[in-house]
């Protein structure tokens, strides 16, 4: 996922030169390596930009950050287990068109594999999503989720 994201601030970088009124036009496409079972479009998958007016509407969750952390923290046993443990880390998830996640895996790892799959399992419960959508169709999405780690607590950055 790593690859993925420098892949698409690449294209972002190639397509933003000129001037600003390009910033309309911007959009980062996702460049997959391997076929994700669930996916609309392979040649699509965009990571929307938060540029007001640019017709890039984000995937919605099924629960707020706020219930996400909450969640978090009353599901991952390894904090319990490691109350004095920091760390940080993120997520990244794809949701199709029709608004199904399709993917949830750690991008950036914490320092613990059990941690990692215990964050995973949380977030992969949240299966069905609202679609992201470009120009008001909707279109395959990525979510990235980053995370810290203080005293045992999660906070959804």
């Amino acid at each position: 996922m790593k690859k993925l994201i420098a892949s698409a601030f690449c294209i972002i970088l190639l397509s933003s030169c000129g001037t600003s009124s390009n910033i309309n036009s911007m959009v980062a496409t996702l460049q997959l390596e391997n076929p994700v079972p669930g996916i609309c479009n392979l040649q699509k998958v965009l990571y929307m930009l938060p540029f007001e007016g640019n017709g890039q509407i984000a995937a919605v969750p099924p629960m707020t950050s706020e219930e996400l952390s909450t969640k978090l923290n009353a599901e991952v046993d390894f904090l319990t287990q490691n109350p004095d443990h920091n760390d940080e880390g993120m997520v990244g998830i794809l949701v199709n068109c029709k608004g199904k996640m399709v993917q949830c895996k750690i991008d950036n790892e914490t320092q613990s594999p059990e941690l990692d799959a215990q964050i995973v399992a949380v977030f992969a419960e949240m299966k069905q999503w609202k679609a992201g959508t470009f120009h008001g169709k909707a279109t395959d999405t990525s979510v990235l989720y980053s995370f810290k780690i203080e005293e045992g607590v999660i906070t959804l950055n």
